[in-house]
Order: structure tokens, then C-alpha cells, then sequence
């Protein structure tokens, strides 16, 4: 048997493969290369919106893109803290950018939040005096949905006015500081707490450790204070309209029918009645900053759970590749 095959036959199909195989593997870091790509991109926009870098014109802008007249609309909702979206850096930057609008007629502070931190509701509160006095022919009324109670009537008082419905619930003026005494069930378990200071009240309500006299006393002294300041902040912003009564700075909570009556708020009203009947901008823009979670929230609802888990799981593998092929 002969064979008819030219010289050489066998160093040409290997070339031949060799090349197939090159040019695979080149098309795969292709491709691994773009996906690592529209993953840093996808990364870069959802940072770039929860830092608030990009958003809607109106959003950012208010109505300097249309040139109309309009209502400001800043959103306080959930507990007052430092981080979140109830922040006091997050709703100054928004009010901030609403008051600098020339095209802002009037703005409403729209309250649905059950207090938080006095700090910073302390921190709204003085930035919304200040806006006040430097804007003082574009007035300022917070708006309350179902709550706004403690730190969230602490920031609802320094506006112009105070507007709910009747089955708001709002006051709560008051102060608290709470925990739990683990002592008995350490007895009953037979733990034995070893807690080692410098400082004899560095322990200073200590729940593993036995109620300190001293300690509970210099405890209520310290949010008596705070909870006058809150009374006299109350007294400031509400002035004469306020109707005091014995239990009125006592925590307890009302309606806003009641609420009304007692000269807490002012009115009813919704956003949007305020900004046609009283400040005459039916056009309502919403400055309140952006928040990147309704992006992925929606790619849970679209992808579903399980598959945006392995998404996310897939995207961390590639990025971490990306970062090992650094050299």
C-alpha cells in the first residue's frame, strides 16, 4: 500500500490546528474581556447613582430644565440616622439644591418617619432655619403622611407650617434609652461576665452587669436634658399656636385630627393639595437624591432570586480574574 499524500501533509494539519486552537482561545479573551468590561461599567453606574453623580435632569435639577414655576418635593422617610435614607447629609443636599432653584416657588418637606437620631434631626432642623432666613420668599411646609413622630416632629417643626391628614399619627415628644438586664439568666446558665475597666463608669449601663444606681441616675439627667432641648425647639418653631397641655411633652401621640386642635400642625393637606392651594405650583419635582436599590430591585424581580445570586456570583468571579490578570 502506497501513500498518495503529498510531503509534508502532517506539519501543515498541525500548523492548521494550532492555528484553529489560537484563534479560539483568542476569541474566548475576547469575549472575557468584553464581559469583564460591561461588568466594570455596570459597577461604575450604580455607584455613580447611589453617590448621586448621575440622575434625572429633574431630579438634579429641578425645573432649571423647563424654566417653570414649580413645587419642591423633598422625601424624609424611615428612622433618622446617620446613614440611610432619612440621613441628615442627604436631605440637607437635597433642600439645599431646592432652595437654590430660582424656579422654586415653594417647597414641602414630605415627613413619613417614627424619629431616629436627635443629632441629626438636630442637624435638618438648623439647616432648614437657615434656609428659611436666606430664602425668605420661598417658603418651607413639611407634609406628614402616616407618622411623623420624635425626631421626625423634632425636624417637622421648623417649617412655615405643618400640614397631615386626620389619621396622621404624630408627637412622641420625648426621649428614651432602652435595653435589657441578662443578670438572672446569667445566674440560671451559670456564665460568669468578666469585664475589665479604667474608669469606674466605663461600664455605664452595662446590660451583663447589675443595675448601677449612680449610673441610672446620671442616665435619666442625661435625656432630661436632651428632652428639654427637644421642648424648647417645639416652643420655638410652634410659638403661639401651640396649646400646651400637662401631657403634651410627655411621649404620648396623636391623630392629626387631634393634632390640629393642640396646634402641633397647622392644617390637612396632602403634597399635593399643598403645592396647588397654598403655594400656587401645582407642577411638583422631586429633589430628593436618587437611590441606586431600585436598580436592583428590579434586576431581583426581572432575573429572580436564584438567578441574580449566580449573576452576582458570576460578575465577583470575573472581576476577581479581572484583578488577578493585572500585572
Amino acid at each position: 500500500m502506497t501513500d498518495s499524500s503529498p510531503p509534508g501533509w502532517e506539519r501543515a494539519v498541525l500548523e492548521r490546528v494550532a492555528l484553529k486552537a489560537l484563534d479560539e482561545q483568542r476569541r474566548s479573551r475576547q469575549w472575557g474581556a468584553l464581559f469583564k468590561l460591561l461588568f466594570f461599567i455596570l459597577a461604575f453606574l450604580i455607584l455613580a447613582a447611589w453617590m448621586g453623580w448621575i440622575g434625572r435632569p429633574d431630579k438634579e435639577l429641578g425645573s432649571v430644565s423647563t424654566g417653570t414655576r414649580h413645587t419642591a418635593l423633598v422625601k424624609l422617610e424611615g428612622v433618622i440616622g446617620p446613614e440611610g435614607k432619612a440621613s441628615a447629609d442627604r436631605i440637607i443636599k437635597a433642600l439645599d439644591r431646592a432652595f437654590k432653584d430660582p424656579t422654586t416657588k415653594g417647597v414641602v418637606l414630605l415627613i413619613n418617619s417614627p424619629g431616629g437620631s436627635p443629632v441629626q434631626a438636630g442637624y435638618i432642623n438648623d439647616e432648614m432655619r437657615r434656609l428659611r432666613a436666606k430664602y425668605p420668599n420661598t417658603p418651607l411646609y413639611a407634609v406628614v403622611q402616616d407618622l411623623c413622630a420624635s425626631g421626625g416632629y423634632y425636624v417637622a417643626v421648623a417649617a412655615d407650617r405643618i400640614y397631615v391628614d386626620k389619621a396622621s399619627l404624630v408627637g412622641s415628644i420625648g426621649v428614651i434609652i432602652n435595653g435589657f438586664g441578662f443578670t438572672g439568666a446569667m445566674e440560671k446558665l451559670g456564665i460568669e461576665r468578666r469585664a475589665y475597666t479604667a474608669g469606674e463608669n466605663k461600664d455605664f449601663l452595662d446590660p451583663f452587669a447589675p443595675e448601677n444606681p449612680s449610673q441610672k441616675e446620671y442616665a435619666q439627667k442625661m435625656i432630661g436634658e436632651i428632652h428639654q432641648q427637644f421642648i424648647d425647639v417645639v416652643r420655638k418653631g410652634r410659638g403661639p399656636r401651640l396649646k400646651e397641655t400637662p401631657d403634651m411633652f410627655s411621649g404620648l401621640i396623636w391623630t392629626g385630627e387631634k393634632s390640629v386642635e393642640l396646634g402641633l400642625t397647622d392644617g390637612f393637606g396632602s403634597a399635593q393639595s399643598v403645592a396647588r392651594d397654598v403655594i400656587k405650583a401645582e407642577k411638583v419635582v422631586d429633589y430628593t437624591p436618587e437611590d441606586a436599590a431600585w436598580f436592583l430591585e428590579a434586576l431581583s424581580r426581572r432575573l429572580g432570586t436564584r438567578f441574580g445570586a449566580a449573576l452576582g456570583q458570576a460578575a465577583a468571579e470575573s472581576a476577581a480574574s479581572a484583578m488577578g490578570g493585572i500585572r
